[in-house]
């Protein structure tokens, strides 16, 4: 089905070729995951199987990589349209039509095909997808969840035999990734498509994989057995990092498997690291906030206070109205009703209502990083991104730098912000927004795009954060990173908050929410493989 003979791409002014050397089989029917870490090469792969390398990105390719025959040193992306369907990280950015039953259309216009089977295809498609109420909606205006599953169902109506996907999750809730998930895998077993997925959170995909293809930093290319290639890997979901260290063999993919394996340590008398609570000050007062977008209601009377040394993950399913509440918080978003206040320990006593402030005092007293940090990033360098941050914060020149470098080290000063890596591109809209030292930072969706290490290393930023009395809220679906990182969860459901409590309350209990390693132990309160460490002791 898909070929690749001795494969190496290099790009222009690239110390070294980004793929050595790589030679793989992948055969009909197969759920292939490649996994690696962020800017080893991943999508550079996937655009060689799709022939978008090298004839859209350039550089050079040497080897061969062959479609169900077809070369693609001969045959344009457009020559095999009709064998490979495509879903990029950006949806939106993907996007050629206006509403979604446009967009599912499109790929079969192009195609040729005739108007009945593009009606029934269409319908068939929202249905699979659970996306039926939302046929006229505009594309613009849906959740980044939502866009990410019209981008899916755009692919799915052409019928394709292979189909890539890069990080098609990464966008939506549990549920509706298990939803999407569940798609794909009826899509292998049932119609034999072949499907290639890169996917950071590995711990939603491997359970499902026939296949996993590592993609190292050195460019070199190995594919094996999940449970095998998952030993070695320099990445690995809870569920793996659990059974390497308990010594168990075969390695568990899946939280069935680990459970049969931990039976004996359920039994144990229960203990956890304790998270200290904190008790810090007031930064920020929410009360009955109500925004609304045009007829809909995002927001529906919600009260938030928000305290310094804490980290706040706002959770919830797609269009729960999480993005909506942070834009209130911050004071760009327009209240319908309610009051949002700040406190500063030089301010009023009664704190100042945010949005009566202009960008610039607003950015001094609440930073956010929207879903697509990109957004915030206009000038052609990093550096000067930083010097322009440096200059609007009124603070010493190479602050946003030396931020930056905390956060990301190496990044060049001369590189574009489009050339970055999705992890990269977060570093500087992050060091941006803390040059100003707001003592509020809320992150919408900031683990997109990272890898364990690259979550790891945000983590440790935003703890950095607290520890210096800030307070931070991150909007996310990456249960793993909340078990990691938050002191406190908030869930929101059709604009209310349904829970508000500490982390491991609020998602211990939660079918949706609870990490790998609670679901595995439960009914013991661990969240992480560091809980379990603490409780256990050394492994048997």
């Amino acid at each position: 089905m898909v070929q690749l003979d001795r494969v190496s791409v290099t790009f222009d002014g690239a110390p070294g070729p980004t793929l050595r050397d790589v030679s793989l089989r992948i055969d009909e029917g197969e759920l292939v995951l490649v996994v690696g870490r962020t800017g080893s090469g991943k999508s550079t792969l996937l655009g060689t199987i799709t022939g978008h390398v090298p004839h859209f990105t350039g550089g050079t390719l040497a080897g061969h990589v062959r479609l169900l025959g077809r070369d693609t040193r001969e045959h344009r992306p457009r020559d095999l349209a009709d064998l490979v369907g495509v879903v990029g990280q950006d949806p939106l950015a993907g996007f050629v039509t206006d509403t979604v039953e446009e967009e599912l259309a499109y790929g079969m216009e192009q195609l040729g095909l005739g108007a009945a089977t593009m009606r029934k295809r269409v319908e068939e498609t929202l249905d699979v997808l659970g996306i039926a109420d939302l046929r006229g909606a505009a594309l613009r205006e849906l959740s980044g969840g939502q866009q990410q599953r019209v981008a899916i169902g755009s692919v799915l109506t052409a019928h394709p035999r292979v189909i890539v996907l890069d990080e098609p999750t990464s966008a939506l809730d549990p549920t509706g990734a298990e939803d999407v998930l569940a798609t794909i895998t009826r899509l292998v077993h049932d119609l034999a498509v072949t499907v290639v997925v890169a996917e950071h959170r590995i711990e939603r995909v491997l359970q499902y994989a026939d296949t996993v293809v590592h993609v190292g930093t050195d460019g070199v290319v190995t594919q094996g057995d999940p449970a095998t290639a998952m030993v070695t890997a320099d990445v690995a979901p809870p569920v793996v990092e659990l059974g390497r260290w308990a010594g168990w063999s075969p390695l568990p993919l899946s939280v069935r498997d680990a459970r049969r394996r931990a039976t004996a340590w359920r039994s144990l008398a229960p203990r956890h690291p304790d998270r200290i609570p904190t008790d810090g000050p007031t930064l920020v007062e929410a009360r009955d906030v109500v925004i609304t977008h045009g007829p809909v209601v995002a927001v529906a009377g919600v009260d938030l206070t928000l305290r310094g040394g804490e980290v706040t993950a706002l959770m919830g399913r797609n269009g729960a109205g999480k993005s909506s509440l942070l834009w209130g918080l911050q004071g760009s978003g327009d209240l319908r009703s309610g009051s949002v206040r700040v406190h500063a320990t030089d301010g009023p006593r009664d704190g100042v209502d945010v949005h009566r402030l202009d960008a610039a005092q607003r950015r001094r007293h609440v930073g956010l990083v929207p879903q697509s940090a990109a957004d915030l990033l206009y000038l052609d360098s990093v550096g000067a991104e930083c010097v322009q941050a440096d200059r609007e914060s009124g603070r010493e020149a190479g602050t946003c730098r030396g931020l930056l470098d905390g956060l990301a080290p190496g990044v060049p000063d001369d590189r574009h912000p489009r050339d970055l890596s999705e992890g990269q591109r977060l570093a500087v809209v992050l060091a941006v927004q803390l040059t100003a030292d707001p003592p509020v930072l809320l992150l919408d969706e900031p683990t997109r795009g990272l890898d364990y290490a690259g979550k790891a290393a945000l983590r440790r930023s935003l703890h950095d954060l607290t520890a210096r009395g800030r307070s931070v809220v991150v909007s996310t679906h990456d249960v793993e990173f909340v078990a990691e990182t938050a002191d406190r969860v908030v869930v929101l459901a059709a604009g209310e908050v349904v829970a508000d409590g500490p982390t491991r309350e609020v998602v211990v209990s939660s079918p949706a929410f609870a990490p790998q390693v609670a679901k595995i132990t439960a009914p013991q309160p661990w969240l992480t493989v560091d809980d379990v460490r603490y409780a256990v002791g050394a492994p048997s």
